[in-house]
């Protein structure tokens, strides 16, 4: 019989500080009515304490999902982490979690396609459940996008906040889980949203920090253009060769960017707004977390059976979408 692999629990975890818009004012020159207007953002969760990362939000995420689902530990075969600010360069995020969290039977790695890692982590982890490889699999998206975030950057700072989702896989015979996916890359988008500093082809130095070059770098009218475009071309996509009607599909899931390439995506998809899951209001763009993050909110509203587009847009350009039937 065919194996599939089948979203089985999903949690999250969230820093207590909140970012509103009225404490960002008196940061950048910006205001309320022009942040929500153009992100819809209201606020943003941030981590303050400087000794904890995205190892440690994943590792709180899993423990929850584990006490959840009564699962020691042990018993969980692989971690993948998605993350695009990683703990360190290496090791890899997943280790650390891995060791937080006692998992010590378990193989890890990380994933990185910025606002796309959670799906591309996602997929990849599908492949070993389908594999027969692995029983039990910890997908994780987790981000501290405050560390790279130039808080006088009034185009960039408004924009971001930390969080961290997973999600438990794990394999199933019955007509549900990761059914389809469609992945995209097109490097030469990369000029418009990336970190200058701190991989090897500018490692980091006096001179990259005085010009604020390990920070994030956005020219958003060209991200926009190509994200609203992009995004609903791959849920469309992933709609047609699965024969999939607005109509048959419970809620849209997509990455939490902007709420207007969000609402443009549902447009081109014919689905309405009352069935797409939308948080950015409150959390912001959280990275790798957003989609985990949404899947946790609406938990205790979906059924199993129920037919989920999730599609994303990142830096790259990355872009894709995943067809799944929720498991339970």
């Amino acid at each position: 019989m065919k194996i599939s692999a089948a979203i089985t629990g999903v949690s999250s975890f969230l820093p207590d500080y909140i970012l509103t818009n009225a404490e960002l004012e008196k940061m950048v020159d910006t205001n309320d009515e022009w942040i929500v207007s153009r992100s819809g953002i209201s606020e943003r969760r941030i981590l303050k304490d400087p000794t904890k990362a995205s190892a440690f939000m994943g590792a709180e995420a899993a423990k929850k999902l584990l006490a959840k689902k009564n699962i020691p530990p042990k018993k969980i075969d692989l971690i993948i982490v998605a993350t695009a600010t990683p703990d360190y360069i290496f090791p890899a995020t997943a280790t650390i979690i891995a060791d937080a969290i006692g998992a010590s039977n378990a193989w890890g790695f990380d994933v990185q396609a910025a606002c796309s890692s959670f799906l591309s982590a996602l997929i990849t982890g599908s492949k070993f459940i389908e594999a027969g490889t692995y029983k039990k699999i910890l997908i994780i998206g987790s981000d501290k996008m405050s560390s790279v975030v130039d808080y006088t950057c009034r185009k960039t700072s408004i924009l971001f906040g930390d969080a961290a989702g997973v999600v438990l896989l794990e394999p199933t015979t019955d007509d549900l889980g990761v059914k389809d996916s469609c992945m995209y890359a097109d490097g030469s988008g990369r000029k418009y949203l990336y970190q200058p500093a701190g991989g090897s082809i500018n490692p980091a130095s006096e001179e990259t920090v005085k010009k604020r070059e390990h920070f994030i770098f956005m020219e958003g009218q060209s991200v926009f253009k190509v994200a609203v475009t992009k995004m609903a071309d791959a849920a469309e996509e992933i709609m047609n060769k699965n024969n999939l009607m607005s109509d048959d599909i419970a809620f849209l899931t997509p990455h939490q960017a902007n709420k207007r390439i969000i609402e443009a995506t549902a447009n081109r998809m014919g689905i309405s707004m009352d069935k797409v899951m939308l948080n950015i209001n409150k959390y912001g763009n959280t990275t790798s977390a957003t989609i985990p993050l949404c899947l946790h909110e609406w938990e205790n509203q979906l059924k199993k059976g129920d037919n989920l587009i999730l599609t994303t847009f990142g830096a790259g350009f990355s872009w894709g979408a995943v067809y799944l039937k929720w498991a339970y």
